[in-house]
Parts: C-alpha cells; sequence; structure tokens
C-alpha cells in the first residue's frame, strides 16, 4: 500500500474545506450539529488560518494509491504551557479507518513536529480516544499522560515526541 502526505497550499484549500463536510457529519454522532438549508455543515471556524497564520499552522492531506484518505490540521502553539503542537483535526475516510493509515498518519506527523504534544477528543467520541490511545502508546511506548480538561471534561493525551524509544520509519 503506498501511502503518501503533502502539505496543501492555498490553491488547494478548498480540498480540505469539502472534506471538513464529512468530518462534520462524522461528528454528527456526538454534538449538535445540523446542516443548513443547502443541505452543507457550516463551515469550519479559522479553517482560513490554516494559510493565513504564517509558519504556526499546518493542513495535510494522506493518500493512498495516491487517493485522498483523510486530512490533519495541525498548529504550533507558542508559549503554551501544554504543549508545542496540537492535533487540531484529525480525520480518516471511512473507506481507510482500521488500515493502519490513520496511525501512519499520525506517526509521520509527530516525527515531523519534534517535541511536546497535546491531542483532544470530544469525550463521547470513544472511537476516537481508542484510536489515539492506541497509536500514541505505540509512538511513546506508553509514555504519555491522560487529562480530562474543564468545562467539557474532554479527554487529552500529553507527550513528547523527543523521549520516545520508537525507531523512526
Amino acid at each position: 500500500m503506498e501511502l503518501g502526505m503533502e502539505l496543501v497550499p492555498r490553491e488547494r484549500k478548498q480540498t480540505i474545506s469539502k472534506l471538513m463536510q464529512y468530518y462534520l457529519y462524522d461528528f454528527t454522532r456526538y454534538l449538535e450539529l445540523d446542516v443548513d438549508q443547502d443541505g452543507v455543515y457550516p463551515a469550519y471556524p479559522g479553517l482560513e488560518s490554516f494559510w493565513s497564520s504564517g509558519n504556526n499552522k499546518f493542513a495535510y492531506l494522506f493518500k493512498v494509491e495516491g487517493h485522498i484518505a483523510g486530512f490533519a490540521l495541525v498548529e504550533r502553539l507558542l508559549r503554551d504551557p501544554e504543549g508545542q503542537f496540537y492535533m487540531t483535526e484529525f480525520f480518516v475516510m471511512q473507506k481507510y479507518r482500521r488500515s493502519g493509515v490513520g496511525t501512519w498518519a499520525a506517526h509521520k506527523l509527530f516525527d515531523m513536529y519534534p517535541g511536546d504534544w497535546k491531542v483532544s477528543q470530544v469525550r463521547a467520541n470513544t472511537p476516537a480516544r481508542n484510536f489515539w490511545h492506541k497509536a500514541i502508546d505505540e509512538y511513546t511506548n506508553g509514555e504519555f499522560q491522560e487529562r480530562f480538561n474543564p468545562p467539557q471534561g474532554n479527554p487529552s493525551q500529553y507527550f513528547n515526541t523527543l523521549t520516545n524509544n520508537r525507531v523512526n520509519n
């Protein structure tokens, strides 16, 4: 299986915007989201900043055999006590779930941005929490902490990619 990842340039930001509709659809299981009269979910707040904030926000597509398999939005946190990098959003298309693509993409992003990371989930999204526990545990050899952030009680995992014992591929 040929896997690839690319940084999305401004000229292709609509690709992420369109994929965000599937991502938001998935979230209707956990959050109160509705489509408008045209059948479209609201625009993701702050998405434009991933192309206008300089070197602090990054949008990636991951691919399988040249086909889009998902996306990730990563933020470099400036002067934040919770870490240096934040996995803002992460989405794998249904077709590619449970195939290793998500774990591969997460690990590749951790390798690309070494340092302290924070990854969060919506509390009710048990599949996402299970995925992240497994992916982060594999990457860090179990060296991560989980805390529940007020007020919603959403879980976040905290870890450092420089102190893991993982052999980079």
